[in-house]
């Protein structure tokens, strides 16, 4: 009698083993023991199998799991509640759900553990009808369902109906009182976006625990309601509770995202009076936080206190850098990165090459391709199509496209940035064949950022019938409404000459912004429509909103393009009167420009000396072109002096010096411009002009007769046509 007892004792220490590695997550180390098991001769028992199975089904080991079911048929333990249980488990892991409903109706017993196993295992397939229906077959066989099958059916939910009718069943059956439940609920009612039911069950539950609040801050997080996250906080300092790493993770992201510098400085201080500042998660929020509201020596700050910095918070730098312009920081700070030896994310070779693309430097761009290909880094699709952008940018076309071509998976963002690419550059017909290609032989769905970059495209060209085909485009693709397409459409026919169509989609526009209203008052201004430019801000004004300094630019540009000096005077005088707007370089320059044209020559000088804090070449030089036009020979003695004082670095500069040395007849001084502009090694470009014609852009510079005899006639044609109306 003494064997069978030793022989039970050991066989309970092995179990003990199991459970313990079990509990914890070791499955290898699971089989492992029971392995030991087995070379001793120790024979499993009802407690040995649950946690095989459940290693079985972790390790992804289905084989072994039929052949541990074998053992369990072989030992008679098949009608063991947790055995059955953890079989149910292993097929439905596996996705076998026809051998789990099997075993599950074979069961004489079923209490409700089985229930709520096949219940789950229905629910994680997505089978929400069935588990409805199992729940019914249950209650009606007199098992109460349990919290735990409550979760469950809750891991299933797809609709915020299912959701109330599952919170209705937690009700009638008191699980309103189970954390672990209301929770889940919670959790469910904020992804579902329905946060204000979240938030009234929150204030029915009679017990709280820390997850709890941190589900009810992230989802106000998820809104971006800043304002409900900071009750709650100062509701759990009256609860006695403490916010953890996940309540300031939240309320970071948010003011983050609302750019809310006040309010995460806020945070700040508390995540240092709490002590969770040296937290390396909540570091990285914090800089994430003062990057997204530029502050970047705050984020730098906070950046330098963390010693050992991971690849998440160097990429974080880089990344945030970039979204900054600040490019050539992110450089020297990804630098940094390498020498660090800290490894490489895909996201920081994304980001440095989009700070590579927004120099335009085809060096380091390349040069950085070439240090990640080396090390033998996988380019993943963001990545790539970082690339792609950067190379279209720097004019190198064809390794965008090899990139391109070259790629296992695209996404939407690497048609959108292959296709910008080629817009960009000036190739509409090669745009236009991605576009139809993407369209029609891909799943990809035509966004508002492809339309975008075809009609900007379309507006440089003046490609108007491509502008039509992708108005019809955007029609079809029920892209519109959509403020920045509508914009484009506004813009493209206001820059083709096509006034009437550019008002109609001005006024089709639901939500109009600043950008809405500037580029339809700067296309009236640009076609001699002053009046109605004004107008149009009028009625802008009228709308309630208030000019910034790109409309009050749009505004300038019009009053100057026509030659309306006084309305441009005053419309000047009222940025800082009325709107508080300081008026910058170009807003200074089109006032000069605007009393140049009305041929206030001295008043506009005047004004350059006295609202240029420093001197301005360009500026210069609109004045000099006005002196000579207007034969203001003292003043442009002048002019020229403080020009050439400047040292200008432009060869049309030299150029304009040239030709008013020539006007005022100082032979040696225009001889003493080409010579200096030549010892520069700068050379002036001709004229030229551009056509779009079948999608293709055709440049003509002067003097230049390399085109077809038909376009040289047409040309020759136009211009004789041109000298009978003068």
């Amino acid at each position: 009698m003494s064997k069978p007892s030793s022989l039970l004792n050991s066989t309970k220490t092995f179990n003990s083993l199991i459970n313990h590695f079990s509990s914890h997550g070791d499955h290898l180390q699971v089989l492992s023991t029971f392995s030991s098991m087995l070379a001793n001769r120790f024979q499993p028992d009802a407690f040995t199998f649950p946690s095989l199975l459940k290693a079985c089904a972790s390790l992804q080991l289905l084989s072994f799991g039929l052949s541990i079911h074998q053992q369990v048929l072989v030992n008679g333990f098949s009608s063991d509640c947790y055995t059955s249980s953890s079989l149910v488990n292993l097929y439905a892991k596996f996705g076998i759900l026809g051998h789990a409903r099997k075993l599950f109706d074979e069961m004489r017993e079923r209490d409700v553990v089985h229930w709520t196993t096949m219940i789950g295992c229905y629910s994680r397939a997505g089978f929400v009808g069935e588990v409805f229906s199992l729940v019914n077959e249950m209650r009606y066989q007199g098992v109460k369902p349990g919290p735990v099958t409550l979760l469950e059916m809750l891991s299933g939910v797809s609709e915020i109906v299912q959701l109330q009718c599952l919170h209705a069943f937690a009700v009638v059956y008191g699980f309103n009182c189970d954390i672990a439940a209301m929770n889940s609920l919670l959790n469910l009612y904020c992804k579902f976006g329905r946060v204000l039911d979240a938030k009234d069950l929150f204030d029915q539950m009679e017990q709280r625990d820390m997850v709890s609040w941190n589900t009810m801050v992230s989802g106000f997080a998820i809104v971006g309601n800043m304002t409900e996250i900071l009750k709650l906080l100062y509701r759990m300092r009256d609860d006695g509770l403490r916010p953890d790493q996940q309540t300031f993770g939240a309320s970071l992201s948010v003011s983050g995202t609302m750019c809310d510098l006040i309010m995460g400085r806020m945070i700040h201080c508390q995540i240092v009076n709490t002590g969770f500042d040296a937290d390396m998660h909540l570091r990285t929020a914090l800089m994430t936080m003062y990057l997204k509201c530029g502050e970047e020596e705050a984020s730098f700050r906070v950046f330098e206190t963390i010693p050992d910095k991971d690849v998440v918070c160097w990429t974080v730098m880089v990344s945030g850098l970039v979204r900054l312009g600040r490019a050539e920081k992110a450089l020297i700070v990804f630098s940094e990165m390498l020498d660090s030896g800290s490894d490489l994310s895909s996201e920081a070779i994304a980001s440095v090459v989009a700070a590579c693309a927004q120099l335009c430097s085809f060096d380091l761009g390349s040069s950085v391709h070439g240090y990640v290909l080396r090390k033998g880094h996988t380019l993943d699709t963001p990545a790539l199509n970082s690339l792609i952008t950067m190379y279209a940018k720097c004019g190198h076309l064809d390794k965008s496209l090899a990139l391109f071509e070259r790629m296992n998976e695209r996404d939407l963002v690497s048609w959108n940035a292959i296709i910008s690419g080629y817009a960009q550059n000036g190739d509409l017909c090669k745009a236009l064949l991605l576009f139809k290609e993407m369209k029609f032989k891909t799943s990809q769905r035509v966004d508002s950022l492809t339309v975008v970059s075809l009609l900007q495209a379309c507006s440089s060209t003046g490609a108007l019938p491509v502008g039509r085909l992708m108005h019809c485009i955007v029609i079809r693709s029920f892209i519109s409404p959509c403020t920045l397409v509508d914009t484009a459409l506004v813009d493209m026919y206001a820059k083709c000459g096509y006034l009437e169509a550019a008002q109609s989609c001005f006024d089709s526009i639901s939500q109009k912004d600043f950008v809405s209203w500037g580029t339809l008052i700067a296309g009236y201004g640009f076609h001699g429509k002053g009046d109605i430019a004004l107008e149009i801000y009028s009625e802008f004004l009228r709308s309630g909103m208030e000019p910034n300094h790109v409309f009050f630019l749009a505004v300038l540009s019009s009053c100057s393009h026509n030659g309306m000096v006084q309305p441009g005077l005053r419309i000047f005088s009222s940025m800082v009167r009325d709107f508080g707007v300081e008026p910058n370089h170009e807003h200074l320059a089109c006032v000069v420009d605007l009393l140049c044209r009305a041929k206030r020559v001295e008043e506009a000088f005047k004004f350059y000396k006295e609202s240029f804090t420093k001197p301005s070449i360009d500026v210069l030089g609109i004045i000099l072109d006005a002196c000579r036009a207007n034969g203001k020979t003292e003043l442009e003695d002048i002019i020229c002096l403080d020009m050439i004082e400047l040292k200008p670095v432009d060869a049309g500069h030299y150029v304009r010096l040239a030709h008013s040395f020539a006007s005022m007849k100082r032979w040696d001084d225009v001889s003493e411009s080409w010579n200096q502009m030549r010892s520069l090694g700068l050379k002036k470009l001709p004229g030229w002009s551009k056509v779009e014609v079948n999608g293709r852009i055709t440049t003509f510079f002067m003097n230049h007769t390399s085109q077809s005899d038909e376009t040289v006639s047409v040309l020759k044609l136009l211009s004789k046509e041109m000298k009978q109306i003068q």
